[in-house]
């Protein structure tokens, strides 16, 4: 019996966990979810429990990770990025197969060799993005370049949203995976792309106005801004010449504008903690920032200091959040990010009846026999519940059909990978149609 071991049993581990145990007798698996919460790993494995068990792990602790990931064939590390490199490494002391679902970082690139001598697939980039944007936007490409086309212009924007039903509040927007990720979104140098063969870069303090309008069939528009270094993926995709290359994420029309106003202020900042005291509200939050000011009046001030850029519909959207309000912070010594995080938590929170949304949204530009040709795929899945949402659903698929491939021995490469081959993208996407994974595509 193959042993898989599940380190993190967090927002998107649930399909993953679904899926694994409901396929692990006919595998012939047993399947070990590690969770810092020994009551939330047991519960998520209660689903399967004559083929599952939940167990407490503090991956930090080299010692008992390194102890717990002896005892088993694969690994599917759904830690923080940020964790994934001291699994990596323990993988290959031990001589394990592992996958993460996150992007592949400079220093594990740099471990390919020592995972090769190791004997073991090292898979990554197998969620949603980064995952089933490589895997669809591969299938669509090679098929291009089979019928001899030339590739001039290719984008790909990804957005975890919330679903129309779902959708009441003026940000168009709640968290349906890490609050945190989603407030430090876009920082760590600027976004890179390339368009009309010009190199473009956008400094975070002016990437949410720096957006583009996208529309996806039957949910309307969108508001794309550059994600990252696009600039790397000429390589990886085989498009090295190409004109235009641009990834990016989608938020609902006028969500950037108004995030912009945080990214201007620094409250998104997670350089620093600020003391604001036990007692201080949110106006006191927001005062903060500003310049000293002979008015009182917070909206005036904010005004002045932002700008044209603070319009109707942008205060507005402030104003729903609560903060011209005297209401008390309830944190302190927190950084600006992690207070403003505090409020997002509270306003912008998945209820039980809700359901989120995963947009997604690819443009290909080619020339074919004289003739240009674009196509438009789009991808929309709507979750099901605040556990089983879309993006766990297409986080965790992917990872989980992967995670079959690599113990079935359908995967015959070793060293760090990504999902970039047909023998690998092929099986997945045609069994994420039959979860309603489905791309839609035209040609205009």
């Amino acid at each position: 019996m193959k042993q898989i071991l599940i380190i993190g049993a967090g927002r998107s581990a649930s399909s993953l966990i679904q899926y694994l145990i409901q396929h692990a007798k006919e595998g012939e698996w047993h399947i070990t979810i590690a969770d810092q919460n020994a009551a939330h790993a047991e519960e998520m494995a209660s689903i399967g429990a004559d083929v599952a068990k939940g167990v407490a792990l503090d991956a930090s602790n080299a010692k008992d990770r390194s102890a717990l990931i002896a005892k088993h064939d694969l690994v599917i590390s759904m830690l923080p990025a940020t964790m994934h490199l001291d699994v990596v490494k323990d993988c290959i002391a031990l001589r394990k197969h592992v996958i993460t679902p996150s992007y592949v970082s400079n220093e594990l690139w740099a471990l390919d060799t020592e995972i090769k001598a190791a004997g073991i697939i090292a898979l990554n980039e197998l969620g949603l993005d980064p995952g089933i944007d490589h895997m669809s936007a591969m299938r669509i490409l090679d098929r291009i370049r089979e019928q001899g086309g030339r590739i001039d212009a290719f984008e790909s924007h990804t957005g975890g949203l919330v679903a129309p039903e779902s959708d009441n509040n003026p940000w168009n927007y709640k968290f349906s995976w890490n609050p945190r990720n989603v407030v430090l979104a876009g920082q760590g140098g600027a976004a890179m792309y390339i368009r009309d063969g010009r190199t473009k870069y956008i400094p975070y303090h002016k990437l949410f106005q720096q957006t583009q309008q996208v529309s996806v069939p039957g949910y309307g528009d969108f508001d794309a801004y550059a994600n990252r270094d696009s600039l790397k993926y000429r390589a990886i995709y085989g498009l090295e010449k190409i004109p235009t290359l641009l990834r990016g994420t989608l938020r609902k029309a006028g969500y950037c504008a108004a995030w912009d106003v945080f990214v201007q202020l620094g409250c998104t900042d997670d350089s620093y903690k600020m003391e604001l005291g036990p007692t201080a509200t949110w106006t006191d939050y927001l005062m903060a920032f500003l310049p000293p000011s002979e008015s009182s009046d917070l909206r005036t001030n904010l005004a002045n200091y932002i700008g044209p850029l603070l319009t109707t519909e942008v205060m507005g959207k402030l104003e729903w959040l609560g903060l011209f309000d005297d209401q008390p912070i309830g944190v302190d010594r927190l950084s600006p990010a992690a207070t403003l995080q505090s409020l997002l938590e509270r306003k912008w929170v998945l209820g039980p009846e809700d359901k989120d949304l995963i947009v997604m949204w690819h443009r290909f530009v080619y020339e074919l026999g004289g003739k240009k040709h674009e196509i438009l795929a789009s991808l929309a899945v709507e979750g099901q519940d605040q556990r089983y949402t879309g993006m766990a659903k297409t986080v965790g698929l992917p990872v989980a059909i992967a995670a079959k491939m690599v113990l079935n021995g359908t995967i015959k490469e070793r060293g760090v990978m990504l999902p970039l081959t047909p023998s690998i993208y092929n099986p997945i996407l045609d069994e994420l149609e039959e979860f309603g994974i489905v791309f839609k595509e035209g040609e205009i």
